[in-house]
């Protein structure tokens, strides 16, 4: 069952276009899912900026959400220990950029809110004198690990062999968690690079043997392989960097124009390491700056789909500064997007009109050799229980 579209209130993203490069980490693993464990010592950093010369006093919330990304119905004091609002206090201002912010970031748990169950959780930021507005929404997990998840990605999958796809295949070991009906009671959350618009939910294992539910060979589970990720770099304003074709100031903003994309579904594969659609913002003293960067796919146009840039530089969302528009004078599809100097991922999606899903195949092409990132998160809801307890997590990558 697909879960896009299903929750679209509790997306993450940005709603002020104020506000930029919202990024949701573990303390001490950027490069990890923005999962972490129930009374540990783990730690969940939201940031972002705000495009403005002094700082604003921001407050936050929060939602427990089921594994749906639905509001589960909890009152505050049944997932908290603390009071449900906490103050935006961290800050820093920008130094000698053209575009003046300032950097916020929200540390959790922390001594005033702490979690006292699992599941899924959405932050909601606001303007203290504007607690109705949402200015933007983060999304993290906390599991109790107590489901062990193994598994496999394969490119030898039930429909082509070494062609177009890679399967996945996991077991779940449930024997710690006290599952009562392992086929009725268990949900599974299965996602491809982190991306919302390709996550499914598994409601029923294939088999069971014991405490273990297994899913193996299940159509739902053969993605559509996708290609590495494009990458830029923008670590100066003087010097043109990865993938940079040119740089000029504009007022108000330095402009980077990338070298011009091609379709890649005719091409021989190239591996690339990358960060399997991540961005990396500078670490300098003022933070960077923000730049106009200008994207160029040239292409015929692609009839019946809209084209989309899509990686975590959007938050994984298809919104209006995310989508390419054809201009027919140069035979090119073309976008432009307002970024902090750092490094980035990036993909072209091909959206069919009227879907919540992209393909990768019409753009960047369809390769088995393509490393990417499958996420499993596990969820359990007792019978007579209001809401879904989080067992386990693991990301699976291609070899």
């Amino acid at each position: 069952m697909p879960v896009a579209s299903l929750a679209e209130d509790t997306l993450e993203g940005i709603f002020n276009p104020r506000f930029k490069s919202l990024q949701t980490v573990v303390s001490g693993n950027e490069m990890a899912p923005p999962v972490i464990t129930l009374n540990s010592s783990d730690r969940v950093i939201i940031s972002f900026d705000e495009l403005a010369d002094d700082r604003s006093y921001l407050r936050y919330t929060l939602t427990h959400c089921n594994a749906l990304w639905q509001p589960s119905g909890l009152v505050e004091s049944e997932f908290l220990d603390g009071f449900n609002i906490g103050d935006v206090e961290t800050f820093s201002y920008s130094q000698a950029t053209t575009v003046n912010y300032v950097h916020y970031s929200i540390t959790l748990p922390n001594d005033q809110i702490r979690f006292t169950v699992s599941g899924n959780y959405l932050l909601k930021v606001f303007y203290e004198n504007e607690p109705d507005e949402t200015l933007l929404q983060a999304r993290f997990s906390v599991t109790e690990n107590l489901a062990r998840i193994s598994g496999e990605v394969t490119p030898r999958t039930d429909i082509d062999y070494l062609g177009k796809h890679q399967q996945l295949n996991f077991a779940i070991d449930t024997k710690d968690a006290d599952i009562r009906n392992i086929y009725t009671d268990l949900k599974v959350i299965v996602s491809q690079n982190r991306r919302e618009d390709n996550m499914l939910l598994l409601s029923a294992p294939q088999r069971v043997s014991g405490a273990t539910a297994y899913y193996e060979h299940l159509r739902p589970l053969i993605y559509p392989a996708g290609n590495e990720y494009r990458r830029f770099e923008v670590t100066s304003t003087t010097y043109p960097g990865m993938n940079v074709e040119a740089i000029a100031y504009e007022y108000p903003f330095y402009h980077i124009k990338l070298y011009d994309d091609f379709p890649r579904k005719n091409e021989p594969y190239y591996y690339d390491m990358t960060q399997r659609g991540r961005f990396k913002l500078m670490d300098t003293d003022d933070g960077g700056d923000y730049v106009m960067v200008h994207f160029t796919l040239d292409s015929d146009p692609i009839p019946g789909y809209d084209i989309f840039i899509e990686g975590d530089l959007t938050n994984g969302r298809f919104r209006p500064e995310s989508l390419m528009h054809y201009d027919f004078m140069d035979g090119k599809y073309k976008a432009s997007m307002l970024l902090k100097q750092g490094s980035y991922n990036y993909q072209y999606l091909a959206v069919p009109s009227g879907s919540f899903k992209g393909e990768t195949g019409p753009v960047e092409g369809d390769f088995h050799n393509t490393v990417n990132e499958y996420g499993v998160g596990v969820y359990y809801r007792a019978p007579g229980s209001r809401y879904d307890r989080m067992l386990g997590y693991s990301m699976f990558i291609t070899d």
